[in-house]
């Protein structure tokens, strides 16, 4: 009787592990959703158009243009809004020595900061969190 107890319990073990083993393995197969990748939105306003961009942990910065007044903006947009997070958006020409900014906690994005650089070099980046991202001469002219 017992050996038929046990056979009769190894029979039911065997699909239901089965079970679990594919349950197991189409979870580790199945692609997770990609994180949402942050895009310039015009967050600088009208007649910019996005020059330049740098990759940051949770985001990305952005350099736009503006060819009427010659001025350049940076934001820097977070992948994902939610909780206020310690953000900075920098930017100064490549020769100067005063950075223009916005800090703060933000939800979204930090920015737009402004300046006139017509034929110079610019020096921009900006912080989400603790990483900062900085990137230097570009955009010349």
């Amino acid at each position: 009787m017992l050996r038929t107890s046990a056979h009769r319990a190894s029979t039911r073990i065997v699909p239901v592990l089965s079970l679990a083993l594919s349950l197991a393995l189409l979870v580790v197969v199945a692609d997770p959703e990609p994180a949402s990748a942050a895009s310039y939105g015009g967050q600088c306003g009208s007649g910019y158009s996005k020059v330049n961009d740098a990759a940051i942990s949770g985001g990305t910065i952005f350099l736009a243009y503006n060819s009427s007044s010659g001025k350049n903006c940076v934001v820097v947009v977070r992948d994902s809004t939610g909780a206020g997070m310690n953000m900075h958006a920098a930017l100064k020409t490549s020769d100067g020595t005063s950075w223009q900014t916005d800090k703060g906690d933000f939800t979204q994005y930090a920015g737009p900061v402004y300046l006139s650089a017509s034929g110079q070099c610019v020096d921009w980046g900006g912080q989400i969190g603790g990483e900062w991202v900085v990137r230097t001469g570009t955009n010349c002219g």
